[in-house]
């Protein structure tokens, strides 16, 4: 997250928290913007994406909170795991929580919710 983004100490303790938690989860990796997205969100969201040490691998939140835009971009790998619906129920539960005006729970929801959602389902293995 940029630095200046207006969250508490604790809220981004919190989110961190829910990032590490998420990725203990489903294996795949999470990264959260907040801020003004520098050009369209949808093509900006995807460059931030691209960027990220392992993108096939990589969930990218996107959040401009002043023109209350969310994207959600999501790798190749990720995709086998996470579907449209999945990310589409995520992303209500943040628009809602962030209409609250309670952002960092929001993005905390979101990201926890992705996760379970991307989550391989455990097998068991009979001898």
């Amino acid at each position: 997250m940029p630095a200046g983004d207006g969250f508490t100490s604790d809220q981004k303790y919190d989110i961190d928290k829910a990032i590490r938690a998420s990725e203990t989860v489903c294996r795949y990796e999470f990264s959260v913007f907040v801020g003004t997205a520098e050009m369209e969100s949808h093509p900006f969201a995807q460059r931030l994406h691209a960027a990220l040490v392992a993108p096939s691998r990589s969930v990218l939140i996107m959040v401009d909170p002043t023109s209350r835009i969310l994207e959600i971009v999501t790798g190749s790998d990720v995709r086998r795991d996470l579907d449209d619906v999945s990310v589409r129920l995520a992303a209500v539960a943040m628009q809602s929580a962030f209409a609250e005006g309670d952002l960092a729970g929001g993005i905390i929801r979101g990201v926890s919710m992705l996760a379970e959602a991307a989550r391989k389902p455990q097998t068991l293995h009979a001898e």
